[in-house]
């Protein structure tokens, strides 16, 4: 009897010992096919974002496999759709580029943002850091028509151009390719200072139109550049923004999250907000601009991509009086939550740039700021007319190739 009771047992303890060697067996083949297959996505990833800069056919190829593909980085680790878009016009100031990112990583609940990083520049640098963030969503799409990639033909400078400052009389005698096109100064086109229009308005339409995690994305896309700053309470700032705006200012076409003031006064400003009509040297920095408005411009698209203004922003003023049917309105955070932090620029010598006094005098003006970060509601101050405010333009969009290409993105993404 007692022979039999431990045979039982012997026969209960190998029954189980199996099906706990059995689990174990499993779980570990699951487990390993878990890392497998974490590897091979891993791997895939890698080719999908690989670029080859070997030569000007191969770059082209690798700037159109990635704007069909739009890979976008860490969206398992961040599975939620995003609540803020931000995106960002990057040219070839990595140090610039490194010192945003850091602000970006800093900032609260920056797992709520997808980045988008519009290139018009191709590098490994470059790429090497906008790929090693994992702090949020990332997406990058490239400028298909960079001079870069055209460095001996349009848009890029072909060489039977006219020089810039040859006369008409004297560029129709030498028989350069654009003689017939000066701009309303008599210069003739440069391209690159063309360039930064044309990848604005570009990206305009790709973003809206082509990228397709934004399909049902009903949010502002805010507009930043690779020399800006944001403050830790970016995010913060932007939903109250948008709270504000539906409750008080359901007219307020644009949001501009940041000014040219620096941080002057943010102690009194932290929580102010102001409305007034768009300005290009006022609200051309953190501008949010929603799907409604994008439309709008589009209906502009003859005319922004015609008028004889090389700087987008001036371009958009100008379409402000002349083109939409009200001025744009704009509601302001008066006090900055992004700083400008390129001391060079376009017409600059880059030799000069020194991103290190950048930085430091960023994260000097956010010491001082720090403890009126995040404020709890905020204020309307002012309320100015909105009104066109006409100004003078600056050429050097003189060029009708600039015009047929510009006004043909929409056709050609």
């Amino acid at each position: 009897m007692r022979l039999r009771f431990v045979k039982k047992n012997l026969l209960i303890l190998l029954g189980v010992s199996f099906i706990i060697a059995t689990i174990m067996f499993t779980t570990r083949v699951l487990i390993s096919e878990e890392n497998a297959n974490v590897v091979n996505q891993e791997n895939m990833l890698s080719d999908e974002m690989t670029f080859q800069y070997g030569s000007l056919p191969e770059l082209k190829k690798s700037v159109y496999n990635a704007n069909y593909k739009q890979t976008v980085l860490n969206a398992n680790k961040y599975p939620a759709e995003p609540k803020l878009v931000l995106v960002i016009q990057v040219h070839n100031r990595p140090d610039y580029l490194k010192i945003l990112i850091e602000s970006l990583e800093n900032a609260a609940e920056v797992q709520n943002l997808l980045l988008i990083f519009s290139h018009d520049y191709f590098s490994e640098e470059i790429n090497k850091m906008v790929q090693g963030i994992s702090f949020c969503r990332v997406l990058q799409i490239y400028f298909p028509y960079s001079t870069q990639l055209y460095p001996n033909e349009f848009p890029g400078q072909d060489p039977q151009d006219c020089p810039r400052d040859i006369s008409k009389d004297g560029a129709l005698k030498t028989g350069c390719l654009n003689a017939e096109h000066p701009d309303s100064y008599g210069h003739y086109r440069e391209a690159s200072i063309t360039q930064t229009k044309h990848h604005w308005w570009w990206k305009l339409h790709f973003v809206w139109e082509r990228v397709q995690g934004l399909q049902g994305y009903s949010g502002f896309v805010v507009f930043l550049e690779e020399d800006n700053y944001i403050m830790p309470d970016f995010y913060h700032m932007y939903m109250s923004m948008v709270g504000y705006r539906k409750s008080s200012c359901p007219d307020c076409d644009v949001l501009a999250l940041g000014n040219h003031n620096g941080l002057a006064d943010f102690a009194k400003l932290s929580d102010k907000l102001q409305t007034t009509g768009w300005m290009s040297t006022k609200h051309n920095i953190g501008m949010g601009i929603s799907r409604e408005v994008y439309y709008k411009l589009m209906g502009c698209n003859n005319d922004f991509c015609t008028y004889d203004d090389y700087n987008w922003d001036w371009t958009l003023q100008h379409l402000s009086g002349i083109c939409l049917s009200k001025p744009v309105k704009v509601l302001v955070a008066q006090g900055s939550r992004v700083l400008h932090t390129g001391n060079c620029g376009l017409h600059q010598n880059k030799e000069a740039c020194r991103p290190e006094l950048a930085l430091q005098k960023a994260q000097e003006s956010l010491q001082l700021a720090k403890d009126y970060l995040f404020p709890p509601s905020l204020v309307l101050t002012s309320s100015e007319s909105v009104e066109h405010k006409p100004h003078m333009k600056n050429g050097g969009w003189g060029d009708i190739r600039d015009h047929v290409l510009c006004k043909n993105y929409a056709k050609r993404l």
